[in-house]
Parts: C-alpha cells; sequence; structure tokens
C-alpha cells in the first residue's frame, strides 16, 4: 500500500504567474515522456513482476515509481502555481466585480497565452494533459513482461525526458518553472543512473549501445547546485518497513562517469508543504459556504467520538482529539 507525507520534494520558488510556461510544463506532466506516463509505467511493471529471485530489481522499479507520484505532484502544483490569481486585479476580494470596475477584468490573463483550459475547465489548476491539450493515455505505458527490454526502455524513457526537461528550462526564466524543471532534470539522471546500474548487474552492456545523453545541464545555475549535492546518484526507497533489496543493485561507480558513486537513501525528508492555494472567487470557487461549513462540523463531532484502534503506521489525525476533524472543528467554531 502507498502512504501519503504532506510535504513537498522540492521547493516551488516564487514567480510571477505564467501561462505560456505552465502550458509548457504541462509536457512534462502529461506528455508522453511526462512524470505521469514515467509513474504508471513504472509502478506497472512493479505490479506485474514475475521471479522471487529478481526483487532487488522489483523493489527498484517500486522505489522509483513512488518517488514519480511525488513527481506528478510536484510539477501539478507547480503549474497550479504558474497559474493562479489574476495579478494585480484590485477587485473585491469576497465577491465578483463587473468586469472592469474596480480592476482589472478577473479572467483576463486566459487569454494572453498558454492553454485557456488551465481556466476554463481546470479554475486555475493543472490538467492530465500534454503541451497540446491531448489527454494522457495509458497506450504509453510500456511494459513487455520481459526485464532487461523494460529497464532498457525506461532508461531511454528517462533519457528522453531529461533531454525535453533541459529544452524546457531554456523556453522560460520564471524561477517558479525553473526550481522545478531543475530539480527533474536532476532526478531523471539518478533515475537514468539506477536503471543503467540494474542493466549492468544483468550483464547488458547497454553503453555500447545507449550513452546516456549528454545535455551539459550543470550549465543551468539550479541544476549545479544540485548535482553538487551528489542528488544525480542517489536512489531513494520508501519502504516503510525496510524490505527493499534494491540496494544490492545501487551501489559503486555513477554509470554518468562524474566522479560520483551510487547510493542508495530512504526517502528524502522534503520541503514544508506550501499550503492549501486560497479560494478564487472570479473561477466561482469559493470553497465552503455557510451550509457546508455546518456539515462538517457537525461530522467532526461525530467522528472524534469514535474510538479507534491504535494506528500500525503513526498518528492517524483523529484518536488522540488534537487531529485534522479536531482541527477543521476549531477553525469552523466562531
Amino acid at each position: 500500500m502507498f502512504l501519503h507525507v504532506q510535504r513537498m520534494l522540492n521547493e516551488i520558488a516564487a514567480d510571477e504567474p505564467d501561462p505560456g510556461a505552465a502550458n509548457a510544463l504541462q509536457e512534462g506532466l502529461g506528455g508522453q515522456f511526462g512524470e505521469m506516463r514515467t509513474m504508471m509505467q513504472y509502478l506497472f511493471q512493479s505490479f506485474n513482476f514475475r521471479g522471487p529471485t529478481g526483487k532487488p530489481f522489483r523493489d527498484l522499479l517500486y522505489g522509483i515509481g513512488t518517488e514519480e507520484i511525488g513527481h506528478v505532484e510536484l510539477i501539478a502544483s507547480t503549474i497550479a502555481q504558474l497559474v493562479d490569481g489574476s495579478p494585480r486585479y484590485q477587485g473585491n476580494p469576497t465577491s465578483l466585480d463587473e468586469p472592469g470596475a474596480g480592476g482589472a477584468t478577473p479572467l483576463d490573463i486566459a487569454l494572453s497565452g498558454g492553454n485557456i483550459h488551465h481556466w476554463l475547465v481546470g479554475a486555475q489548476g493543472a490538467l492530465p494533459v500534454d503541451a497540446q491539450g491531448d489527454p494522457w493515455t495509458g497506450k504509453y505505458v510500456y511494459d513487455s513482461g520481459n526485464l532487461p527490454l523494460n529497464l532498457l526502455y525506461n532508461l531511454m524513457l528517462e533519457s528522453t525526458g531529461r533531454l525535453q526537461k533541459c529544452r524546457l528550462y531554456e523556453m522560460t526564466a520564471n524561477k517558479t518553472a525553473r526550481s522545478t524543471i531543475a530539480y527533474l532534470i536532476v532526478r531523471d539522471q539518478a533515475h537514468e543512473n539506477s536503471y543503467a546500474k540494474a542493466l549492468e548487474a544483468l550483464g547488458v552492456e547497454w553503453n555500447k549501445l545507449l550513452p546516456i545523453p549528454k545535455t551539459n545541464a550543470e550549465q543551468f545555475p539550479e541544476v549545479k547546485t544540485l548535482t553538487e549535492q551528489g542528488l544525480q546518484s542517489k536512489q531513494y526507497t520508501f519502504s516503510l518497513d525496510q524490505l527493499s533489496e534494491a540496494g544490492r543493485i545501487i551501489q559503486g561507480t555513477s554509470p554518468s562517469k562524474d566522479g560520483t558513486s551510487m547510493s542508495m537513501e530512504q526517502a528524502p525528508e522534503g520541503v514544508p508543504f506550501p499550503g492549501i492555494a486560497v479560494e478564487r472567487p472570479e473561477e466561482f470557487g469559493p470553497g465552503l459556504d455557510p451550509d457546508l461549513m455546518e456539515l462538517v462540523q457537525a461530522t467532526a463531532e461525530m467522528e472524534m467520538q469514535a474510538e479507534t484502534a491504535p494506528p500500525q503506521w503513526g498518528p492517524s489525525g483523529s484518536s488522540s482529539g488534537d487531529g485534522l476533524l479536531k482541527k477543521v472543528k476549531d477553525t469552523l467554531t466562531p
């Protein structure tokens, strides 16, 4: 099963909204070589894995696939930040103004470029589509059932994804976009290194057929900072029960030949979650109205009275009286 920690893998830098950058990032989310594809491909290869003696390889796929869930969260949150708000809108913050009265037309930024569906359909949020607006499809997912073929395909997928992200980096100077793009460039390289190590463990001389492409991404300041920390040579396990055997594969000299050694580590600490975005009345998305707030409060009171068994994987947030439902109740109670 999967668990969720309310932290982000990397900090999303603050900058002005940028519809064009948001739409470009959609390729990195829902494109053929984007994060939704890598997440689904590696997880399905994990689910369908056969052969108990190959457990270290399955655990590697599980680890990278689970990390990709966090990448989807990171890039979707970045896109949402890039399209959030109406820059310099000075109208009524709690209700809609007449267009142009007291401020700019609330959603005129939607017509300035990018994908109008970010506003029209997504209410200022990310969408499961590519940069052309085409929906993500499960047809992208590759699982041959053959381990060497899958690993080789995964290496090619990460290489292409990193190449595209380097191009995305050079399309925009927006700090919000670049902070996430740079992080994903480095983690794509880490996954390339991991799949290359896995292929070497199987005796596949992958580097005679498919050398890791030289993108020279270290010229990007944000990428340089992360590679100096060795992030491109670390592979994470998200196994809370400490049963992952992927460390038997991820060791020794990095296939990138950058002077670093591969290492296996527990899930990264991450950074504080930036919080839930503010309500947007111009999108008719005001959040909880008074009737719904009353219903939430009543539900919170009932569930707080229920007895629960001690949770296996940490506090449940309700059994001790200081959980989420109590926080909701305290927030809603005058």
